[in-house]
């Protein structure tokens, strides 16, 4: 490799995933050198530990970017916020709700910044937009970060693909999509018919076959990869996830392997770093 080909790969988007689903999420996306963390509801020491494993700390991070303000994404916000000195961007309401919140000990203040639903904001050579999604948290989003001509998308915690977050999904080379219940395995498992009824519902969670029905109708050619997340522990595996997910796209005639990746994101332990071409 030459000096030229090293360089360039310093400069590749990254992508690591360091918890997903309702017990926590955290998510990184960078360089070789920065980036910034999508919500932080897991610990500030695995956060830390997981950074140092890719050779960063909490110096490199330009902010963390707030999807809504349920425990499991903001479990650490006001620590890294107010402790650590990162910026945290949210929407003025999410802000709002963070500061209201039981897991928050430490209260945002200093640390406080504004990212409303439909702006864009500017980090070195990263675009962030927030746009908008349904969930039934206090004012949900999602974002569609774009760097050096890729456009990673997240989109997480959605009773149903709206307008916009479509719009996005479908513009996407990368995206993080949720795929959280087995619809089957939630029918007959053990939770009261009012967490049944909240999870299907339009402000609660996509389940599987949402997951894959959108994106066997809504596939382009420039998508690449799709990390499926925030799986339930009890309405659904990793396998029924991905399985359910590929029979959509098979069915088809997109195929895993050859028109995109198909990856299940780990409730509790960091993926691999993953170099995004």
């Amino acid at each position: 490799m030459n000096l030229d080909d090293k360089k360039g790969d310093m400069h590749k988007l990254r992508f690591q995933s360091f918890a997903s689903g309702s017990s926590g999420n955290c998510y990184f996306l960078g360089n070789a050198s920065k980036g910034i963390l999508i919500d932080a509801g897991i610990g500030v020491r695995t956060i830390r530990k997981n950074l140092r494993a890719i050779g960063l700390d909490f110096k490199d991070i330009w902010g963390i970017f707030v999807t809504h303000d349920h425990a499991d994404h903001i479990r650490a916000v006001g620590s890294l916020g107010e402790i650590h000195h990162i910026p945290v961007y949210a929407t003025r309401k999410t802000h709002e709700g963070i500061n209201k919140s039981y897991c928050v000990t430490e209260k945002l203040n200093g640390s406080r910044r504004y990212i409303e639903k439909g702006e864009t904001i500017n980090i070195a050579d990263f675009q962030v937009t927030s746009f908008n999604v349904s969930h039934d948290a206090t004012d949900s989003v999602g974002y569609a970060i774009e760097y050096l001509g890729k456009k990673f998308v997240v989109a997480t915690d959605l009773g149903f693909v709206g307008e916009e977050a479509s719009f996005h999904l479908r513009n996407a080379n990368y995206m993080i999509m949720e795929a959280n219940y087995d619809e089957k395995m939630l029918e007959t498992g053990k939770y009261p018919a009012d967490l049944k009824r909240r999870i299907r519902a339009n402000t609660g969670h996509l389940s599987n076959d949402q997951a894959g029905k959108f994106l066997a109708d809504n596939y382009q050619q420039h998508l690449e990869m799709v990390f499926l997340c925030h799986l339930s522990n009890e309405n659904n595996r990793p396998e029924i996830a991905y399985s359910t997910v590929k029979d959509y796209l098979e069915k088809a005639k997109i195929h895993i392997g050859e028109d995109l990746q198909l990856i299940t994101l780990d409730r509790f332990e960091p993926t691999e770093l993953f170099v995004l071409e």
